[in-house]
């Protein structure tokens, strides 16, 4: 089984116009809420592989009620932590081919609930053989938080599949307690490691140079609509992806995320995986809601990923 750690969910609010009138009423011709948060995202692209997963992390108030109602609903398995606060809303508005969002912080994680989601973990690890980390941090939690989750899972043996942001990365990747998989996209690595550029040559210079990722097996760099540049052990891979036109592009990092999981779980090969993990990223942008794939046109996108050894 798969464990999903999303630490500060949301209820995901989609409204979609025609153009966006600033200082006007706006009349939203469609809107769309679903549990959310980057975690819950991969949750759902792992439960459409059909592969066993449970939800955890933190949730309160009536949102939180909601997330809870919707992933039962799905038949998604979940144990989160109560808390007192309220979970967030964050608001997607798609207008004129763009996206602009709106995403509250969240609640404020106390002492005794981070404590209590930390019991809460070491029991579930002895019951799971992958463990996903998505998103930001709440409130209240550093990034030792992220830190000790890894440090637990490490001493059960259960590989970490991590997708944060830029600056909770950088912490991380320098810390102890390593991930098994990082997947930055391209800005947040070049933010991550304090580069000066993003491109793919100077992303690739660093994957063959910084030591502190040597002990990190998988380090996966997302480039949208370009593919990625993949280090597992000491090769590095560049994969390029079709040309599609999307639908809507959010969550396919974390759907990418989801497919190495998956597919690491599987036991595939190290081209295999790159494979898969990036197929579920285009099947992502291809539905119209974040989180959702057709498994049924796997088999023709997997096809149409191309992985190439840069270097040994």
């Amino acid at each position: 089984m798969i464990l999903t750690v999303t630490l500060n969910p949301s209820v995901d609010m989609q409204y979609q116009l025609s153009a966006l009138q600033v200082n006007d009423v706006n009349r939203a011709a469609h809107v769309s809420k679903t549990a959310g948060g980057k975690g819950l995202n991969v949750t759902r692209v792992i439960d459409q592989l059909q592969e066993q997963v449970t939800a955890t992390g933190f949730l309160g108030g009536r949102l939180g009620e909601f997330i809870v109602d919707e992933l039962s609903q799905q038949q998604i398995a979940h144990d989160f932590v109560s808390i007192q606060g309220e979970t967030r809303n964050c608001i997607a508005v798609l207008h004129n081919g763009k996206q602009t969002e709106i995403l509250e912080n969240g609640p404020i994680i106390t002492k005794g609930e981070s404590e209590q989601f930390l019991q809460k973990l070491q029991n579930l690890l002895g019951k799971v053989t992958r463990l996903t980390i998505s998103g930001s941090l709440p409130k209240g939690l550093t990034v030792s938080f992220y830190q000790q989750i890894i440090s637990l899972a490490n001493q059960q043996k259960v590989p970490v599949f991590l997708d944060t942001k830029a600056s909770l990365l950088m912490e991380i990747v320098k810390g102890d307690a390593k991930p098994y998989l990082i997947k930055p996209n391209q800005q947040e690595f070049a933010e991550a490691m304090e580069m000066t550029s993003n491109s793919v040559e100077a992303i690739v210079d660093i994957l063959s140079h910084r030591t502190h990722l040597s002990d990190i097996p998988w380090v996966v760099v997302t480039l949208g609509k370009d593919g990625a540049v993949i280090k597992h052990e000491a090769v590095i891979y560049r994969a390029s992806i079709p040309n599609i036109h999307a639908k809507n592009p959010v969550g396919s990092g974390d759907s990418v995320l989801a497919g190495f999981a998956v597919g690491h779980q599987r036991q595939l090969s190290a081209v295999e995986l790159i494979q898969f993990g990036l197929t579920m990223g285009v099947l992502n942008a291809l539905q119209a809601q974040t989180g959702q794939i057709d498994p049924e046109a796997i088999p023709d996108y997997l096809s149409q990923i191309h992985v190439r050894k840069l270097l040994k």
